[in-house]
């Protein structure tokens, strides 16, 4: 495997964009190939064994194409797959799951919330993080219905999202969290209507910087970083539906940046 080959992304959609925009700020010479799976978005309200046979899709395409790390930028695929993919493939995984950890060990108020989806929330990993940092915090659990459809829609700033998002939060305002965590990596598109609906004392937590730390630090491990060159690397960015939300959420102008329409 060589150090030169991209870092693979995949997600149930556009959301993993969020990850996407990390990992390129912390490594900003590295070759990226992302794979927006929005014909099958969301993951979340799928059975375990089609979220797995999905996931497994999408890796072996992301190989097919030379990636040397996959990241897997969908905290449902995480927290039901990347055991499977680990143990099935040989190459690098970096998952992305709800960071309880730093919610629950900072909290004041003793309790924190959680959005995410049904398939994350009902995952034994998510279970077990759960009831680490549970003892002494109430955690508000939320499923985030409907709101990935807005996202891959392109309404991720409408009247309609904020209404939901309004409803959805309810439970989580009356119990004065003083944290909600972003279980998803859709939900950070939707930071600038949540700072609308929460007091200024909520602070928001998403797993996307993390996710790129451990990335440098396993490509470092592996002697797989790219050389610093000075010249701009390319970019692929693949959805098997319309591409324009992709596109939309990414620089898509810039001339190494390449959106595409891919069936896969």
């Amino acid at each position: 495997m060589s150090s030169n080959q991209p870092i693979g992304i995949f997600d149930s959609g556009v959301g993993g964009t969020s990850i996407w925009k990390e990992i390129h700020e912390l490594l900003p010479y590295e070759k990226t190939i992302y794979l927006a799976d929005s014909k099958n978005a969301p993951y979340g309200t799928k059975p375990v064994e089609e979220i797995i046979n999905l996931s497994r899709k999408n890796t072996e395409k992301l190989l097919a194409m030379g990636a040397k790390i996959i990241i897997v930028a969908c905290n449902t695929a995480t927290t039901n797959a990347i055991k499977v993919l680990r143990s099935n493939y040989n190459v690098p995984f970096i998952g992305i799951e709800p960071a309880i950890k730093p919610a629950a060990l900072h909290s004041k108020t003793k309790a924190i919330g959680i959005l995410a989806t049904q398939g994350t929330l009902s995952s034994e990993l998510f279970h077990k993080a759960s009831e680490i940092y549970s003892k002494d915090i109430q955690i508000i659990e939320v499923e985030g219905n409907g709101l990935v459809e807005l996202i891959e829609s392109g309404k991720k700033d409408s009247a309609q999202t904020k209404s939901l998002l309004l409803k959805l939060l309810r439970p989580m305002l009356e119990q004065s969290i003083d944290y909600l965590v972003l279980g998803c990596s859709h939900y950070p598109y939707l930071i600038p209507i949540l700072k609308e609906i929460l007091s200024e004392e909520v602070q928001l937590i998403d797993s996307g910087e993390a996710v790129a730390r451990q990335t440098k630090v396993i490509l470092s491990q592996n002697n797989l970083l790219s050389a610093e060159t000075g010249e701009k690397p390319i970019h692929e960015f693949y959805s098997n539906t319309d591409q324009a939300v992709l596109a939309s959420l990414i620089n898509a102008e810039e001339n190494h940046y390449k959106v595409s329409q891919l069936d896969f």
